[in-house]
């Protein structure tokens, strides 16, 4: 009679030694390719302060400089001063012009600051000297970064389809029609609707008041 060969034995249990190798191997295997760009220095946009009116000389030095010093071009990387469209109506012509979103201030897109990075240092002196530049905005005493949230909404008002059109009314408001088949005529502001750059003006004909709807830009105040 031939004996049943006995059962192969279970594969023993890892020992604690050995599930530690395991664990330290795991732990220090090739991180994910997000994880390796993340080891590269960081963006952020900062504010930067400068005189009324010199937004725009401030974006053109800051950009020469970068420019002319390879040591800057790997830390400042945008210079951003946010504008908007505007319709204007001049001499019975409508015109768009860009508007400063915001006067005095200019966006800088550069290696996040730290004091004791030398980089970062240097990319910070050379916003901070720039002729008409008067500071950063800063939280305590470092530059403070806009949040990603605030960036991502300046940058696409910028970017705007329909120009804006900053001439307000309300209603009951007495205006005179410049432009249009009604022109020259006076009326009472009844409705506005600055989505869609309208009003509705009460506009007195033959001893009634009919509704009219202008453009905005059809008509100035009194």
């Amino acid at each position: 009679m031939i004996s049943n060969p006995e059962p192969n034995p279970p594969p023993a249990e890892n020992s604690a030694a050995e599930n530690e190798t395991v664990a330290m191997t795991d732990a220090t295997a090739a991180p994910p390719i997000d994880a390796a760009k993340s080891e590269g220095p960081k963006h952020a946009w900062y504010v930067v302060h400068c005189y009324s009116g010199y937004e725009n000389k401030v974006k053109k030095g800051l950009e020469q400089r970068v420019q002319t010093d390879p040591k800057l071009l790997p830390l400042i990387f945008r210079v951003v001063v946010p504008t908007e469209e505007e319709l204007d109506l001049r001499d019975g012509k409508r015109k768009v012009v860009p508007r400063r979103v915001f006067p005095g201030y200019v966006l800088v897109e550069m290696i996040e600051y730290h004091a004791e990075d030398p980089d970062s240092k240097e990319a910070w002196y050379a916003v901070r000297n720039t002729p008409g530049v008067t500071g950063f905005v800063s939280s305590g005493d470092k530059p403070a970064p806009l949040r990603e949230e605030e960036v991502t909404k300046i940058l696409k008002r910028m970017e705007a389809d329909q120009p804006k059109v900053r001439i307000t009314y309300r209603p009951g408001q007495a205006v005179h029609i410049v432009d249009g088949p009604f022109a020259d005529f006076r009326g009472t502001v009844d409705e506005v609707n600055m989505e869609k750059g309208k009003v509705r003006v009460m506009v007195s004909f033959f001893g009634r008041d009919t509704p009219v709807e202008l453009d905005l830009l059809q008509v100035e105040k009194v």
